[in-house]
């Protein structure tokens, strides 16, 4: 049973455990989003997943509904955005969704439970990792998203099977929804987001991350913890790969950490009186996860699953390249098939 098959990360989960030979049971809110979101995948409607459960995945009556029959667990759903004017959202989503789900999948006898977690609840000044201390940022998404691990943790410390998989900041093709890493990409492509702050995070490629989720369903081996391999990126290095996919110069300020967080406060009070769907996204939440640059240790996948990230730069053509099919970016910035792969 999956939850979030229609976002990004659950859809390329579903899409990967499809392949490998699963039957995949979708507890979704909006049916109807199911054809869309997997059509670019190559599962036209009568081929997408069919079997699904509607309603809240806060709804524990819904839960156990999918979970009959059901072996395993992947739990996705999430509302993931750093726009303050998602707050509220966030905040009323996230914890509650994940102890309903983890707790109704345990009681279930469900091996494994998988809990896709970000790299957001490790974020700390200092280094951090799977089992180092949560992260220190107290703003709504990062907070969702340290509790929820407290809600996983707390059942692995049971002895529960729950393996939490950290993804970091998500590219790659086929978004349905256009979140925070592609709208970002977006504005940077068309030369209309200047300035970066110093510091950096930890990005992944959508299909590392399912691949992640693929090698760990097995079960019978106990609670886990993985950081999805990727790599540690800053502003140049992000910039650098947009610029050898569209060839194009796209010049960039790196703003002082101090500098940083301030420049946000205009920016967001201004936001604040426009409707959601606008949003140029330099949000505080956003800036100060940066800045804290921290270092993941993502060996214990590539270690025991065997898993090693895509280039860099060929993450960034072909999120770029499905940006264009998408209708989000002209066709004048379309990657070649030759563009540089660097990494």
């Amino acid at each position: 049973m999956v939850t979030g098959g229609t976002g990004f990360v659950g859809s390329h989960a579903v899409v990967g455990l499809l392949a490998s030979g699963h039957e995949v049971r979708l507890l979704v809110r909006r049916p109807e989003l199911v054809d869309a979101t997997f059509a670019p995948h190559g599962l036209d409607a009568g081929r997408s997943p069919g079997d699904l459960v509607v309603g809240d995945v806060r709804d524990g009556a819904v839960i156990r509904r999918a979970l009959e029959g059901c072996d395993a667990v992947v739990h996705a759903a999430a509302v993931f955005s750093v726009d303050p004017r998602r707050a509220a959202e966030v905040t009323a989503t996230n914890v509650a969704a994940t102890e309903a789900v983890l707790g109704l999948a345990v009681e279930a006898g469900c091996d494994p439970v998988v809990h896709v977690s970000s790299s957001v609840a490790l974020t700390r000044f200092g280094p951090s990792g799977p089992d180092l201390p949560l992260g220190d940022l107290d703003l709504p998404y990062a907070a969702s998203k340290v509790e929820s691990e407290r809600v996983a943790r707390r059942l692995q410390e049971t002895g529960a099977p729950v393996v939490t998989v950290y993804p970091g900041g998500v590219y790659g093709p086929h978004d349905p929804h256009l979140g925070d890493q592609g709208g970002r990409l977006v504005w940077i492509v068309r030369g209309r987001m200047p300035m970066w702050p110093a510091g950096g995070y930890h990005c992944v490629d959508v299909r590392d991350v399912a691949a992640t989720m693929v090698r760990v369903m097995e079960p019978g081996h106990g609670p886990r913890r993985y950081v999805v391999p990727g790599h540690h990126i800053d502003g140049s290095e992000l910039y650098g790969a947009v610029e050898r996919a569209i060839g194009r110069k796209r010049p960039h300020l790196t703003l002082p950490k101090p500098v940083a967080g301030p420049v946000t406060a205009p920016i967001n009070a201004v936001q604040s009186r426009l409707p959601v769907a606008w949003h140029y996204p330099v949000d505080r939440e956003g800036v100060e996860l940066l800045i804290r640059d921290t270092r993941l240790d993502d060996s214990r996948a590539r270690v025991e699953l065997g898993l090693e990230p895509r280039p860099w730069d060929l993450t960034i053509r072909d999120t770029i390249t499905s940006l264009v099919d998408a209708g989000h970016l002209d066709e004048r910035y379309r990657p070649a098939p030759s563009a540089t792969i660097a990494g």
